[in-house]
This record gives structure tokens, C-alpha cells and sequence, in this order.
């Protein structure tokens, strides 16, 4: 073949190794039923297919093969269509959104685990887990509010802005101090909504 693919001219060449795969095709598809159904963990799995060091099994080396075959497809899409391209990086935005709140939150030990046990470091965790949880609840809840009171008042929210707002965000939320319950008024209302612009009491 002549043709020039420029950049990416040095891995244009390889070709997909079928004959590896369909030599442990059997096994390859016991593999993913026994995955499937959890009859072998993803650790057993992962033994099973190194043989010694950095070597691996021909089943190992069968499912590496195959896995390159959706790894291209999904690089030759990203470099083809701006439509991927756009999704891919909304959801790495909603990725890191989701570590910058979670840095946040466990500023005090700066996202280290201190305790030396198991069961504290799970506690540790949970606590993250449920602020973490806290503060999405209460921006989705807000968020929500804002939203309908925009549109009560006669401001068209697009579906397309809609897409764009985060319940990650965390400018407005001071991490620091005490973290006390959230509680409603009586009545289940929430806190009046302030006009842009309006600084908090």
C-alpha cells in the first residue's frame, strides 16, 4: 500500500492478529461467562493470564489483541468526529469535577488516609462519600429551584444550557468549620433563592 497517513504513519501498518485470537476464542468466551456470572474474580483473572514477569499467557496475549481492536475504533472516531471528540471531554469535565469537590471536602488530611487499619480507612471514606453526596444534593436541589424560578419569571432555560449546569460546582460552599446536618424550614421549603449580584447574610 502507498498511502501516506502522515502523524500517524508508524502504527499504520499493523495489522489485527486474528489467528492469535481465534486460537483461545473457547477459552476467551468461558472467560467472559465466568466473568459474567462472578464465578472468577478480575484478580484470578488477571493471574491467569501472566505467566512469569511481564509475560503473558497466549490467553492474556489473545485478550490484549482483541482489546486493541476496540482501542483503534475508538481512536480513529475520536480523531474523525468532533461530535466524540466534545463528548469525551464533557465527561472528563464531569470526572475531574467530581476529584476538585472531592479535594475540597478532604482538605484537612489534603486526600490522604492517616488511619493505619482497614475498618478507619473505610470510615474515613464513608464520611467523604456522604459530604460529598451532601453537597450534590443540595446544589441539584437549588439548582432545580433556580431553573423554575427563571422560567416563572419568563427566562427560557435551552435544553442545551440545561446540559451545562453541575451540581459539582463549589465556589459558594465554605469547607471550612463544622458540618452540620441540613435541615428544611418547618414547612419543607427551601432558602429563598438571592438575585445575582446579592451578597449572602
Amino acid at each position: 500500500m502507498s498511502a501516506d497517513y502522515g502523524p500517524l504513519e508508524p502504527v499504520s501498518r499493523h495489522r489485527v492478529q486474528a489467528e492469535r485470537i481465534r486460537a483461545h476464542w473457547e477459552d476467551m468466551l468461558r472467560v467472559a461467562g465466568s466473568l459474567q456470572t462472578g464465578k472468577v474474580r478480575a484478580y484470578d483473572l488477571l493471574r491467569m493470564m501472566m505467566a512469569s514477569g511481564d509475560r503473558m499467557t497466549g490467553l492474556g496475549d489473545a485478550f490484549a489483541r482483541y482489546g486493541r481492536i476496540f482501542k483503534t475504533l475508538h481512536l480513529l472516531q475520536f480523531l474523525d468526529s468532533e461530535a466524540y471528540r466534545r463528548m469525551i471531554g464533557v465527561q472528563l469535565n464531569i470526572g475531574e469535577g467530581r476529584h476538585s469537590l472531592g479535594r475540597r471536602i478532604f482538605f484537612g488530611r489534603l486526600g490522604e488516609l492517616r488511619h493505619g487499619y482497614r475498618d478507619g480507612m473505610e470510615d474515613q471514606l464513608g464520611a467523604h462519600g456522604l459530604a460529598l453526596n451532601a453537597v450534590v444534593w443540595w446544589n441539584t436541589l437549588y439548582i432545580d429551584a433556580a431553573v423554575k424560578k427563571l422560567e416563572a419569571g419568563g427566562v427560557t432555560i435551552s435544553p442545551e444550557i440545561r446540559s451545562r449546569l453541575s451540581p459539582l460546582v463549589h465556589e459558594h460552599i465554605n469547607f471550612h468549620g463544622r458540618y452540620p446536618i441540613i435541615r428544611f424550614h418547618s414547612n419543607g421549603a427551601l432558602r429563598p433563592l438571592r438575585e445575582p449580584g446579592e451578597a449572602e447574610e
